[in-house]
């Protein structure tokens, strides 16, 4: 197992949690009488009981749409009114486009995006031919140098979350089941050292908002138990389409720590091991997120 640097990223103590503002709420009304069905015909599992493997850390887990507002869960119900839809209809241009010096697109070789219905919900998994965890991220830049002869998409760039949107949303309803056995799990225990390890100078890891705190406010958030069920995500605080890694980032950033990078090994196995906490949910991407 790689250890962590936690003197590089900035790991100090004395920072009690307290101090950030946690603001006590009700989980009562969590998922209750709520449902998410999107275009009136894919229904989503918002909410079910936690996977064996988090050992009691959860006993039910939930989506990240059912601790938003009324009028953003309303946006993600029709793909009339997401605004993450306007980006996979680019990447559908963009997947029946030529590139490359072998002059295929995506097309040549998948046909049409429906026939990708089934990666978004088993992804990250350990590849044979690398040898390694493979993303989502990562099986399109293959793809595009590979078999197409052309240059790979920036991990974190606008046409890599557009793709991965439109790789996403044909498996909209389909349950979350990644695997974490055989050889990824040693890639699968890094990500989960990463998720319970504190950061920064604020001195938070991943479990302190998103397992002891969900639910409540720090500041003017609501507190989601952190699934990515639903990524990318369109956000409206920033008004486009985020990332996993780049969610990842922002967290890690935000307790004022040196933060690893989108694709490097640190993000691939804590991208395992949080896709792992939500399996039993179903793919939400891209969602409508605050």
């Amino acid at each position: 197992m790689a250890k962590i640097n936690t003197k590089k990223l900035g790991l100090m103590g004395g920072v009690a949690v307290a101090t950030l503002g946690f603001a006590s709420l009700s989980l009562a009304d969590i998922g209750d009488d709520e449902s998410l069905i999107v275009n009136g015909e894919i229904e989503m599992v918002i909410e079910t009981e936690a996977p064996e493997h988090l050992d009691g850390a959860l006993r039910t887990i939930y989506s990240g749409w059912v601790f938003r507002t009324d009028e953003t869960q309303a946006m993600q119900a029709d793909d009339f009114d997401n605004p993450g839809m306007i980006f996979v209809d680019q990447a559908r241009d963009a997947f029946d486009t030529a590139m490359g010096t072998e002059g295929n697109s995506c097309a040549s070789c998948h046909e049409n995006p429906e026939s990708l219905r089934g990666v978004r919900a088993t992804y990250p998994q350990w590849d044979e031919e690398h040898g390694g965890v493979q993303t989502v991220e990562m099986q399109v830049n293959e793809c595009l140098t590979e078999r197409m002869g052309a240059e790979p998409y920036g991990y974190d760039s606008t046409p890599m979350r557009n793709m991965t949107a439109l790789i996403a949303s044909v498996s909209r309803g389909m349950e979350i089941n990644v695997a974490i056995d055989g050889p990824a799990a040693e890639t699968w225990e890094q990500g989960r050292e990463i998720y319970y390890t504190r950061y920064g100078i604020l001195e938070l890891s991943c479990a302190n908002c998103h397992e002891q705190n969900y639910g409540n406010n720090i500041r003017a958030d609501h507190l989601s138990q952190g699934q990515i069920n639903g990524f990318p995500t369109y956000r409206l605080r920033n008004a486009r389409l985020n990332s996993v890694h780049g969610r990842f980032r922002g967290c890690i950033r935000d307790t004022r720590a040196e933060t690893f990078s989108p694709g490097s090994p640190e993000f691939i196995a804590l991208e395992l091991y949080v896709a792992t906490r939500g399996n039993g949910l179903t793919v939400e991407g891209p969602s409508v997120r605050n």
